[in-house]
C-alpha cells in the first residue's frame, strides 16, 4: 500500500498487483522516452496520459489543439477507455478535454491522440511529458434495438434538461 500522497506508478496491472485478475491494454510506444499511463495513487479510477512533442505547443484561449501521446493501444474485446480531463489543469488553467469522454474502442489500433480546449482567458502551454489527460478503462454493454410502438409510462415521462430540479 502507497503512502498517501506517494505514486503507484510501478504498476503493471498484472493479478499480483491486486490479487485480483486485471484486464490487460498491450501498448506501443513510439519511443523509448514515452512513459506508460500510470496510476498516480492507490485510489486513481483513472492513468494519466503525458503529451508526446517535438515543442511546445501553445492553446490559445477557446483554441483546441490535437496532442499526441505517442502510444497505441490494443483494448481487450468487452472493454472501452475514456479518455478524461484531469480536474487540475480545468480549475487552474481552463484546460479540458474536448469530447469527453473521449471513447477508445477496443478496434482502434492508431496513436492515442487527445483533444484540448481551451477555456481559461490566457494562452495555455502544453510541454512534452506534461500529463494532459486521464485513461479510465470500463466494460462495455453491447445492446440491440428493439423498434416499438409505445414505450412504458414513468413518472418522469420526457422531462430532461433540469426537469427534476436542482436542490
Amino acid at each position: 500500500m502507497a503512502a498517501e500522497g506517494t505514486s503507484v506508478r510501478g504498476t503493471t496491472g498484472t493479478a499480483a498487483d491486486t490479487g485480483n485478475s486485471m484486464p490487460q491494454i498491450k501498448v506501443v510506444k513510439a519511443h523509448a522516452r514515452i512513459e506508460l499511463p500510470a496510476y498516480e495513487s492507490e485510489g486513481s479510477a483513472g492513468m494519466d496520459l503525458r503529451a508526446f512533442l517535438d515543442a511546445d505547443v501553445i492553446i490559445p484561449p477557446l483554441g483546441r489543439a490535437k496532442i499526441p501521446t505517442g502510444l497505441r493501444l490494443e483494448i481487450p474485446d468487452g472493454y472501452e477507455a475514456q479518455v478524461r480531463p484531469r480536474s487540475g489543469l480545468a480549475v487552474k488553467k481552463g484546460l479540458t478535454v474536448l469530447n469527453s469522454p473521449g471513447t477508445i474502442d477496443s478496434d482502434y489500433r492508431g496513436e492515442l491522440e487527445i483533444i484540448l480546449i481551451n477555456l481559461g482567458a490566457d494562452n495555455v502551454v502544453i510541454k512534452d511529458g506534461e500529463r494532459i489527460a486521464q485513461l479510465v478503462t470500463a466494460p462495455v454493454c453491447r445492446v440491440q434495438f428493439a423498434e416499438v410502438a409505445s414505450l412504458s409510462e414513468t413518472q418522469r415521462a420526457g422531462g430532461g434538461f433540469g426537469s427534476t430540479g436542482v436542490s
